[in-house]
Order: C-alpha cells, then structure tokens, then sequence
C-alpha cells in the first residue's frame, strides 16, 4: 500500500502485522507439507533431505511467530487476547475508506 494512504487509514502499523501474518500462515502451511511429504517419499535419502527441510521450516515458523509476539501482532497463549487483536483488526478492516 501507499505509504501516505497508509498513513492516512491508519493502516502503516497493520500494514507490518498483516505481511508477518501472511509469512507465519505461509510457513504454517510449508511445515505441513513437509511433514506430509516425510511420510509418503520412496527412499531414506530424500527422507533424511525432507526431514531436514522439516526442521528449517519448523524453526522458521518458529522465528516468525516470536517476531509477531514480541510486536503484540500475535498471541498464542492468549486466547481472549487473540480473539480482540483479530476483532479490532476486522473493525479496521470494516472502517477502511473504499
């Protein structure tokens, strides 16, 4: 988006918080996928390549989801907490100017 739009909705700090977002649901899903792809490969060196490519992506996720809670983007012990961050992020959502 526009830097001065973004300034202009109040958009600039949720701009941060939907691209972190966007990378940790990403990461989520390649975690997934190598987890998958670990259980059906034909031979123990693509497990053992896959298997690692599954620790990376782990850690990468990992790296992501502490980058959003460090920044109050994220709350993965906090469910309530959660709930009203996405809850005021909908009202944002709802109330940008189209």
């Amino acid at each position: 988006m526009n830097p001065i739009l973004e300034y202009m909705t109040g958009m600039n700090p949720l701009s941060d918080q939907v691209i972190a977002m966007d990378m940790l649901t990403s990461a989520k899903s390649g975690v997934r996928n190598y987890a998958m792809a670990v259980t059906e490969c034909a031979t123990p060196e693509v497990k053992a390549v896959l298997a690692k490519q599954l620790e990376e992506a782990i850690d990468l996720h990992h790296s992501i989801a502490d980058y959003m809670a460090e920044r109050g983007f994220y709350h993965p012990h906090d469910l309530n907490q959660q709930i009203r961050l996405d809850l005021q992020n909908i009202d944002t959502a709802l109330n940008i100017p189209y």
